[in-house]
């Protein structure tokens, strides 16, 4: 049974985009990683714009703090305590029926991305953390799909389309002559935890997320068309506070590096080589978060920390370990932190809230 394309009509009038185009959008299936600030506006628009399958996976549940920016949600689901990706499936069935949307109420991890992108024709970055990313593009390369990475905190916000160089050569982008260098040709590590501000300490505007997010959904609708020549090449910078657009060009780092991820295809990340690990203490309601061994990343700024978590509550700091008292969503935590990385999430036994604690506060 052919479907009704009439609500799409504005679109396809777009030269390179037409009837083919959106039917190839229908038969699309796009994995959505997070389903927060970036996340909501990605799925929302996707499936505005027809993407037959959207798999939207996201750990957390709704608070009031989210609404200011998490655009598919509303206070009903603050009260309901709906997980975000449940909402989001929700929403999305009274937009567009004609959009599956699977949910995952889950942490992204090197033991389930690759399931999770079984199929897809795209990878779109709505996370808060360079560990997931760095994962996601391990699993991009590996299996040679499109990643749209996407990052916004205060009032800055980053994107990049990223078409992988494959072992064979062989894909569609290649052969057109728009591949690009991956997030580890150009970011050959990712950042300590601490080191970048987060949403809760840093604070964020809703523009800055959805101009973001919007040129994420952009670039995915040029890729799901197959209209490579469009794919925009740099890196885009926008502080729309201080009125500044930047572009960087990268294509060069993929030529003039020996990227451990596609040129030597080590996926590391995949491997659970260098992801975190959690262990619930017995006994003591708290949750111990270990980081990945690197002996050449930084070591945690505990001062820099200290006057950004002053904001939320009592921190003590020594140049062993800091301590800080954290009000999150009605709930209280201690937060302890130690020069080798681990963290002890104090006020859950459940992982997921642990990593939820650390990534907003400290950084992922």
């Amino acid at each position: 049974m052919s479907q009704d394309l009439s609500r799409y009509h504005r679109q396809m009038l777009i030269p390179g985009f037409g009837e083919e185009g959106q039917r190839k959008l229908l038969g699309s299936k796009v994995l959505v990683l997070g389903c927060g600030a970036l996340g909501t506006v990605i799925a929302n628009l996707l499936a505005r714009a027809g993407v037959g399958h959207l798999v939207v996976v996201d750990r957390d549940f709704i608070e009031l703090t989210n609404l200011q920016r998490q655009v598919l949600f509303d206070e009903q689901d603050v009260t309901d305590a709906i997980p975000k990706a449940e909402a989001a499936r929700r929403k999305i069935a009274k937009i567009n029926s004609q959009v599956k949307v699977t949910a995952v109420i889950d942490d992204v991890n090197h033991t389930n991305i690759e399931k999770l992108a079984e199929g897809c024709d795209a990878i779109v970055d709505g996370v808060d953390n360079f560990e997931t990313r760095f994962l996601a593009n391990d699993c991009a390369v590996k299996h040679g799909l499109p990643y749209i990475y996407g990052g916004a905190v205060g009032t800055v916000g980053m994107t990049y389309a990223i078409l992988p160089h494959t072992e064979r050569g062989d894909s569609p982008w290649e052969q057109a002559g728009a591949a690009t260098p991956c997030l580890r040709c150009i970011f050959e590590q990712a950042p300590p935890p601490g080191m970048n501000p987060t949403c809760e300490t840093a604070g964020v505007l809703s523009p800055a997320v959805s101009i973001i997010s919007s040129y994420e959904v952009n670039e995915t609708l040029k890729v799901l068309t197959g209209n490579w020549s469009a794919v925009c090449p740099t890196m885009l910078s926008i502080d729309i506070w201080a009125n500044t657009v930047k572009q960087f060009k990268v294509k060069r780092a993929y030529d003039v590096g020996e990227c451990a991820c596609c040129k030597k295809r080590n996926f590391e990340h995949l491997a659970g080589l260098l992801s975190s690990a959690t262990t619930t203490l017995c006994g003591r309601n708290a949750v111990q978060l270990s980081q990945p061994k690197d002996a050449a990343a930084p070591k945690l700024d505990f001062e820099e920390l200290a006057q950004r978590l002053r904001a939320h509550g009592p921190v003590t700091a020594s140049k062993f370990m800091l301590r800080a008292d954290i009000k999150d969503n009605g709930a209280e935590y201690e937060l302890t932190l130690f020069t080798d990385g681990r963290a002890i999430v104090k006020g859950t036994k459940e992982p997921n809230t642990a990593k939820s604690i650390y990534a907003k506060y400290v950084g992922a």
